[in-house]
């Protein structure tokens, strides 16, 4: 019926359509596999205003589905939809072009298009449309442009901002909502600022800030003031037109947390300025802001931090600061507090938690605050969502040190914190992550979380897509980081930055993303072998780490021969020599499956009755012994290479050199691999067949 000549069928049928796609996606997924999105698509431009209209009704529904878009795309309908927004073209066209254009506007190509299009002036002028659906349509679009920096631009120029403050005086909260979302991305371009108050932009969001029934958008009015406090002039009218009583009212007032957090944004920035860091010591700002550390809230908290670093800068700031502090430590304030973490509620022990965590971001107060640690242990093992999250906090905020981390060993918190990483509630998970990353900053800690299993629960947590974050990341990085022998057999490398030390060892490879719980019996079954025989062997003879005369002898041949060298490259070639002379001179590439390294290695394991081999001693070493001989060698005379695990017993180094500089710049540096086998010293570019050859055959 879409295809019929007469004018009476195409508009029944295009308003059957509509009545047939507003009812659901299964819908609309139906009528574009009958293919009734091409003809549409033509009827947008009938000369008809009837057909025409109904068309639109069925293509602005139809638009929200994500296929419908794609087709739509295609077919370019875009120039015929901007082409109906003129003034004289139905209201209701205007209604559902605007839909369209809105729905398309999320793609980037489509954004690009309606923009290169000239579709901002058309939907600018329609945000004085009397019809509230057209306003609403059209803002949403221009919300969707202005996130590009072009469209942002061209608003301000085609003096958008009028129709835009508008939009703020609508009953519809939705309409109001997407003018400030608009609002907030626009006043991020200095012009716009700029434009913004010679339209008495700051008068009418101040206005719009003291009006109640607007209160759930007073976040979003609080942004765009927080932008444009970036400018100077800004500062000074917030100054004047009362506006920074205003902003301090709303951290005073009980309100939600994204409000106060936005606020105390807004007061961060305007505080940039010397003279609004007095107006607001002189308004007492220090208290209010410190008696925000004990909301439940982590944006909030993250944004007084910030502000208490920009209002310090104000002399009188810090020491009303550091006196709001030390009050509670001059009056052994901590004793009650931490008596308070045993014997209170959830909901006081969060409280308390919270100010300990701001009082142990000044080092004088946190050594004094470690006694709290063992107080902590209850609160750990508290089922209050709350209670876990600023506890933990605090325990990251009193690990930062080695004392803060021995006392946590010793009260025996570390098993508690441990289990918390396997919580299903996600930011009781990120803020274990989080401490846990802060305690492995020193091997002891980092050794026994690993016995724990915190190893292996990062290793699952990382392997889940939905489980994963930066803090799991950030947490396992550091232990691996204080272990470079598991680091190295869980991935496969180590970097430049990863510095071998006497007790390293290569244990072999480990699928990173093995089965934990399989992979935790094993050791433990591994670890009462161990136990057990060490036992029976002797128990007034622990076991301990053998001297290696051999390679301590090549650390000082290689500081005497390696260390002197002018350029990088030599120094490379002259520890590659070292180490091929160590391990048993050069390989003939044809000949290497002959070398006896094997049987070298089961000699020396008989003769130490041990899988783990001191360095020095192997004297005939394959690809995997002279790279870990090269990377130890070159960590302990401060020569940077990394140490890369290959298959079958390929391991290399990889080095980066830069190439002299003839331009006055210098160059990006380029990966090598160092050649310890059949060219001793020989230095082949990564990716080239040489190396490659090296890796691999």
């Amino acid at each position: 019926m879409l295809d019929s000549p007469e004018e009476e069928v195409l508009a029944k049928a295009c308003e059957a359509i509509h009545r047939f796609a507003e009812k659901g996606d299964e819908n609309r997924n139906s009528l574009l596999a009958l293919g009734a999105v091409e003809p549409l698509t033509r009827l947008i431009s009938h000369e008809d205003k009837t057909v025409r209209r109904n068309a639109f009704m069925a293509v602005g529904v139809m638009a929200s589905n994500n296929d419908v878009r794609r087709l739509m795309k295609k077919l370019n309908i875009i120039p015929s939809v901007i082409s109906k927004l003129s003034p004289e073209e139905d209201i209701i066209v205007h209604e559902f072009a605007t839909l369209c254009l809105a729905s398309l506007s999320v793609d980037f190509t489509c954004k690009v298009q309606i923009y290169e299009q000239n579709g901002l002036e058309p939907l600018l002028r329609l945000l004085s449309s009397p019809d509230p659906d057209v306003k609403k349509n059209s803002v949403e679009c221009i919300f969707n442009l202005v996130q590009d920096l072009p469209s942002r631009v061209t608003v301000q120029e085609l003096n958008g901002l009028p129709q835009l403050l508008d939009l703020l005086r609508s009953q519809y909260p939705i309409i109001q909502q997407l003018a400030l979302h608009t609002l907030e991305s626009i006043t991020t371009d200095a012009e716009t600022r700029t434009a913004f108050r010679e339209e008495q932009g700051f008068s009418k969001l101040l206005e719009f800030l003291t009006t109640k029934e607007f209160s759930d958008l007073h976040a979003d009015a609080l942004r765009v003031i927080f932008n444009c406090l970036e400018d100077t002039e800004s500062v000074k009218l917030i100054q004047g037109n009362g506006g920074l009583e205003k902003l301090l009212q709303f951290v005073i007032t009980p309100t939600t947390p994204e409000v106060q957090t936005n606020a105390v944004k807004a007061i961060a920035r305007v505080a940039e300025s010397s003279e609004t860091r007095k107006l607001l010591h002189e308004q007492n700002v220090e208290k209010a802001l410190i008696d925000l550390l004990a909301t439940e809230n982590k944006s909030v908290h993250t944004a007084v931090c910030q502000a208490v670093a920009v209002l310090s800068k104000n002399q009188s700031s810090m020491d009303t600061f550091r006196l709001l502090s030390k009050a509670i430590s001059e009056a052994e304030g901590e004793k009650l507090m931490v008596q308070i973490l045993k014997d209170c509620c959830s909901r006081t022990v969060s409280h308390v938690a919270a100010i300990l965590t701001n009082m142990a971001s000044q080092e004088a107060l946190r050594c004094s605050i470690h006694r709290a640690i063992p107080a902590l242990l209850e609160p750990l093992q508290s089922t209050e969502q709350h209670t876990l999250i600023s506890t933990t906090q605090l325990v990251a905020a009193l690990t930062c040190e080695t004392e803060g981390r021995a006392e946590l060993r010793d009260a025996g918190g570390l098993p508690l914190l441990v289990k918390m990483l396997q919580s299903n509630n996600t930011e009781i998970c990120r803020n274990a992550c989080w401490a846990v990353s802060v305690c492995a900053n020193d091997e002891p800690t980092a050794t026994e979380m690993c016995k724990l299993g915190a190893l292996e629960i990062l290793q699952e947590i990382n392997c889940s897509l939905n489980r994963r974050s930066k803090f799991s990341e950030v947490a396992l990085q550091r232990l691996l980081d204080s272990n470079p022998s598991i680091k190295y057999s869980l991935t496969g490398r180590l970097s430049h930055t990863d510095i071998t030390a006497d007790g390293f060892y290569d244990p072999g490879q480990v699928n990173e993303c093995y089965k934990v719980k399989g992979k935790g019996r094993q050791e433990e079954e591994k670890q009462k072998d161990e136990d057990e025989s060490k036992a029976s062997v002797s128990e007034e003879k622990p076991w301990s780490l053998p001297y290696d005369a051999d390679f301590h002898n090549l650390i000082s041949e290689a500081a005497k021969t390696v260390v002197p060298k002018n350029e990088k490259a030599e120094m490379y070639t002259a520890l590659a020599k070292l180490v091929c002379n160590a391990m048993g001179g050069l390989v003939d590439i044809e000949e290497q499956h002959d070398f006896p390294w094997e049987l070298h290695i089961s000699e020396l394991k008989f003769e130490l009755q041990s899988n783990i081999i001191p360095i020095g001693m192997i004297k005939k070493g394959t690809y995997y012994h002279r790279a870990l001989l090269f990377k130890a060698l070159a960590d302990r005379i401060g020569v940077n290479c990394s140490l890369v695990r290959g298959d079958y017993n390929r391991t290399w180094n990889e080095v980066l050199l830069s190439s002299p500089r003839k331009t006055g710049f210098y160059p990006q540096p380029q990966c090598y691999i160092v050649d310890l086998m059949h060219e001793p010293g020989n230095l082949m570019k990564c990716g080239t067949p040489a190396a490659i050859q090296y890796q691999t055959i």
